[in-house]
């Protein structure tokens, strides 16, 4: 099997960071310390048009959008074979991987979390893009609970206008089945309101600890999404108040009309309201304890 060369253009990689299902992530130094992230096509999609189309796409995509949570992209390149983006370095771990690792941390800094993944996917539509991909593992979170919006490779121009709703229909549908609104499960023209739906099952699974559907296969978990009854986040997590929980149901509504209609009432009902009934606290560590326990 190929192996990645030391060098990409002027960037040496230095490390090795995950692999995807099409690229790997690596942290790079460009001139002795500038330190960038390139994202990498994995060697069996080398030359592969399509995958390079995907990365260019991204690129394009990515290289308009300017929002602090959002990650950076600064290139598109094409080395011989191999296709990579140069992007800032923000070498976290994931809302997802975050969740599992310390969902205490997660519950405290869920007011801060959420309107920055509100406002980054409303930049995008801002910009005339729908991202079509939101899930937890596209959001980078660190310890301060900094949010930055990754992956635009299926990101689609918003429908506007009858012609593109009558003849915009897709004859591939991308995207992730435990997030996917029914339109963009049907193929249909997408507008904000599909990024809206997803991004209440991504504030389901950061609350309840998990997606809110699951199926027995592939089909079926697609199916709930198009006829299912709508969970409530407090059956997982009692703790949550009754406002956010029914903003989490109006999101994830069957019909796009039923949505909030923006990003913006997302964030104003967000700010509305406290998300939890308790304030959840962060564990006390086996130290800090000790330390109180002699300041008594």
């Amino acid at each position: 099997m190929s192996q990645l060369p030391d060098f990409l253009g002027p960037y040496r990689l230095v490390k090795y960071i995950r692999s995807g299902s099409s690229s790997q992530i690596w942290e790079a130094i460009r001139d002795k310390a500038d330190r960038f992230v390139l994202k990498v096509l994995r060697p069996d999609s080398w030359g592969n048009k399509d995958e390079i189309a995907l990365l260019k796409h991204e690129f394009e995509v990515g290289h308009a959008l300017t929002h602090p949570s959002i990650i950076r992209i600064h290139e598109f390149n094409l080395e011989g074979k191999i296709a990579f983006l140069v992007l800032d370095v923000f070498t976290v771990l994931n809302a997802k991987q975050a969740l599992r690792e310390n969902t205490p941390r997660v519950h405290v800094q869920f007011a801060k979390i959420a309107e920055q993944m509100a406002l980054s996917l409303g930049h995008m539509h801002e910009k005339g893009w729908v991202h079509c991909d939101v899930k937890p593992d596209n959001f980078l979170l660190n310890d301060e609970g900094v949010v930055k919006l990754i992956d635009f490779s299926i990101a689609r121009k918003a429908a506007t206008g009858m012609l593109s709703r009558m003849f915009g229909k897709q004859k591939m549908v991308r995207g992730t089945r435990s997030y996917m609104s029914p339109e963009q499960i049907r193929g249909q023209p997408l507008d904000g309101r599909a990024d809206i739906y997803s991004l209440g099952c991504v504030f389901y699974e950061l609350l309840g600890g998990k997606p809110p559907y699951v199926g027995d296969n592939p089909n079926d978990l697609l199916q709930r999404h198009l006829s299912a009854g709508i969970p409530s986040v407090v059956v997982q997590n009692d703790n949550v108040m009754p406002d956010l929980a029914a903003l989490i149901r109006r999101m994830m509504s069957k019909k796009p009309d039923a949505r909030p209609g923006s990003m913006v009432e997302v964030m104003k009902e967000l700010r509305a309201s406290k998300p939890f009934k308790v304030a959840p606290k962060l564990p006390v560590e086996p130290d800090e304890a000790s330390v109180a326990d002699s300041e008594e």
